[in-house]
């Protein structure tokens, strides 16, 4: 079977949202990259490759922080969009997986992976990485938990509970089974066990970040499950949307506000 057959369920979820997903999405935290020049060893990169690059949210990231930046999709409709929306001219994109990405042995400096890593085969993608890496190069994982904490805990607990119904929903209508999934919560040992990097440490970071009524609401909107359900026919009351949009509207209203992300981030050592 072809990756592009295998993953196509994964490809599938991720198709046709672009420019919402792009818009409301955070990028990776800003104190990601000193994190990472404390491991790295270079101040500036002379390769970032951002495996699952979707709208390329986390490839622009690393433009004005290393010389050359290359986003890895194989979702054509993200790789588009981040195509569309990118003019650093360090930064270019290309279609493959994160564990074929075509590139050269031992040319990174760092891998990043944010937000992805449960999208994507393990055992391939740590011998991917490990490929692509220098020696003592970083491999990086970033995962923030969701859903941020916005200035609104009503709003959070609606978000919340659409989460929850969206989840039911998806279990009950078989729309997981396609997919190609891995449990974030076993990420580090699995990194670990698969013998490719020297050390790996975990730490965890957040992000102060704003957010309004309009943000929060498009937050929900660029998750696949909610947006596959919604194709599939699902509407927005047994969602709970309806609802969602009203509470957040009234709490969160037109004015950006503070918000929250907090991230797990783990570091491999090549």
């Amino acid at each position: 079977m072809s990756d592009s057959t295998s993953f196509a369920g994964n490809i599938g979820r991720f198709t046709g949202f672009a420019d919402r997903y792009d818009r409301h999405r955070a990028g990776p935290p800003p104190a990601l990259a000193d994190l990472v020049r404390q491991y790295a060893g270079s101040t500036t990169p002379g390769l970032v490759v951002d495996l699952g690059s979707g709208t390329g949210l986390s490839t622009r990231y690393w433009a004005d922080k290393a010389a050359r930046v290359i986003g890895i999709e194989p979702t054509p409709d993200m790789r588009r969009q981040a195509e569309k929306v990118t003019t650093a001219p360090n930064v270019s994109f290309r279609a493959g997986f994160s564990h074929e990405t075509g590139l050269e042995t031992g040319s990174a400096d760092l891998v990043i992976c944010m937000q992805a890593l449960h999208w994507m085969e393990p055992a391939g993608t740590f011998a991917e990485a490990g490929r692509l890496l220098r020696p003592g190069g970083i491999f990086v994982v970033c995962d923030y938990e969701w859903p941020p904490t916005t200035a609104s805990w009503e709003a959070d607990q609606a978000f919340d509970a659409c989460f929850r119904a969206g989840r039911r929903l998806e279990q009950a209508r078989g729309l997981v089974h396609n997919l190609r999934h891995w449990d974030k919560s076993g990420h580090a040992t699995r990194m670990r066990e698969s013998g490719r990097f020297r050390f790996v440490k975990e730490s965890a970071v957040h992000h102060l970040d704003r957010c309004n009524a309009e943000r929060h609401i498009g937050l929900l909107l660029c998750q696949g499950f909610i947006m596959a359900l919604l194709r599939g026919g699902v509407t927005e009351d047994e969602l709970g949307i309806t609802q969602f949009r009203t509470v957040t509207q009234r709490t969160l209203g037109d004015e950006p506000r503070p918000m929250i992300w907090n991230a797990t981030v783990l570091l491999g050592v090549a």
